[in-house]
């Protein structure tokens, strides 16, 4: 998969849901109370952050997406300080409010990063689901995706007329659910439980594979087009109807607080639907953006700027064997920089004076040099029984460690044309021994004005020459 981070500016996301402040005090507890065996805390910072529905809308404004909040808050000192807070971010916000309703508000006391108490402060925060409709109406028409962000507060008794009012304007809908019946979200695109509200849903499993099967029945039931379980530590797990369960694994790091990161996630999802990402890069972007927030205190949101950082950081690849996916994102950053990228493929069986002559020379065409390998199975065909010689790990390996050699990748068609058709090489690169109208895949670099180059040849090097030498020994 390419992990190219999209252009957030041009979308649009309205979020649906329970809106509350996240406060926290934060102090030294140097002594224990004379009052009660409890740990007095010296309060010496006290910070204020929009949390819940609000915190996935400020996650989107982040990220340069324009967001539209509709939730419901207090006539309260509270609810002014939410709204404040997110329209200097950026967000569009609806909040209806009623005097007698108090904003959703939780204290967190923490000393040197740990959180010691956690306090709520919430009333019935019910509004009405024609209310929301009619809300919906003035914006609806202008938004690309939608987020229900159910906590469970009193927002969302209705999920489902919002699911169809979206259906019928073929928008898609997210969800980031709570314990109810998922019947509710019937017609989502995607619903996004965690291990807990998964097994709310669908009762205890035995296995991953238990799991899977119960899941793929209550998305049949429900018409949702697919569940990505969030599995804290182990990372996320996207089930579709029909196809097999796709694991994206959480990246080793330490973790300070999980406050949000589920808010994240789902903002950094919907933004790359919105965007034009396909379901399965949207899902790896939100998971690589919901590991950055655990190693934060408290509720954070995160830029695309830091999301482009840390994809790069984490598919940084300098040297060496790549996967097919790895070598597309280390292309895509290398042509972010204005590198110029040059491509050849071969069997490499026995690496000789002449591959590494026509190596270098290949790698002095360009700013990075592609070595595109033939797999066992794919040599085998092409050269017959008793070769390769050498595995193809060893093969790349042994070319990997040519100073004129970026990358190198293994392919296991008997031609690269697919692959050249995908990285898209700005020079393709062949030996000596090829004239220019037998170089396969030139015609698909030329299509798009690419160059293609035949080297010279270096007399008395050949692979099955040498093979045939060491045979007759």
């Amino acid at each position: 998969m390419s992990l190219k981070i999209p252009g957030f500016s041009n979308t649009r996301v309205l979020i649906v849901g329970d809106a509350m402040l996240d406060r926290y005090w934060h102090g030294d507890a140097t002594e224990v109370s004379a009052e009660a065996p409890v740990p007095v805390i010296k309060v010496n910072e006290i910070e204020h952050r929009p949390g819940g529905a609000a915190n996935v809308a400020l996650n989107l404004s982040a990220l340069g997406s324009a967001s539209v909040l509709i939730a419901m808050v207090g006539r309260d000192e509270a609810g002014k300080m939410l709204q404040a807070k997110l329209e200097t971010s950026g967000v569009i916000c609806d909040l209806p409010s009623t005097a007698e309703s108090r904003t959703i508000t939780k204290l967190r006391i923490i000393s040197r990063n740990q959180q010691l108490l956690r306090a709520d402060f919430e009333t019935n925060m019910s509004l009405d689901s024609e209310e929301i409709l009619s809300r919906m109406e003035n914006c609806i028409d202008k938004v690309d995706t939608i987020i229900l962000s159910d906590y469970d507060k009193g927002t969302l008794t209705d999920p489902q007329s919002i699911i169809s009012l979206a259906d019928s304007r073929q928008i898609p809908v997210l969800v980031d659910p709570k314990f109810k019946d998922f019947s509710v979200y019937r017609g989502a695109m995607v619903v996004k439980p965690n291990r807990r509200e998964l097994q709310k849903a669908i009762g205890p499993w035995q296995s991953e594979k238990e799991m899977a099967e119960k899941s793929e029945r209550l998305i049949r039931d429900h018409q949702i087009e697919a569940l990505l379980v969030t599995q804290g530590g182990q990372g996320m797990t996207l089930i579709r109807p029909g196809m097999q369960e796709m694991h994206f694994p959480a990246r080793s790091r330490e973790v300070f607080d999980v406050t949000g990161a589920g808010d994240t996630s789902i903002a950094v999802l919907a933004a790359s639907l919105a965007a034009g990402k396909s379901l399965v890069d949207s899902i790896a972007l939100a998971n690589i953006a919901g590991g950055m927030v655990v190693t934060h205190a408290g509720t954070v949101s995160i830029s695309a700027p830091e999301l482009r950082h840390e994809v790069a950081a984490e598919f940084d690849f300098e040297k060496g064997v790549l996967s097919e996916e790895q070598l597309v994102v280390a292309v895509e950053s290398a042509r972010s920089n204005g590198e110029k990228i040059v491509f050849t493929n071969g069997c490499f069986d026995i690496l000789h004076a002449g591959h590494v002559d026509y190596l270098s020379e290949a790698r002095t065409l360009g700013s990075r040099l592609i070595v595109a390998v033939n797999d066992d199975e794919s040599v085998r065909r092409l050269k017959g029984e008793g070769r390769p010689i050498n595995q193809v790990e060893r093969r790349m390996i042994i070319l990997a460690a040519l100073e004129s050699v970026d990358w190198v990748v293994p392919f296991s068609e008997d031609t690269p044309e697919r692959l050249l058709d995908r990285i898209k090489p700005e020079v393709l690169v062949k030996g000596g021994d090829y004239k220019l109208g037998e170089v396969v895949g030139a015609d698909i670099v030329k299509r798009y004005n690419g160059d293609v180059k035949v080297l010279k040849f270096v007399d008395h090097s050949s692979t099955s020459d040498l093979v045939e030498k060491i045979r007759e020994l």
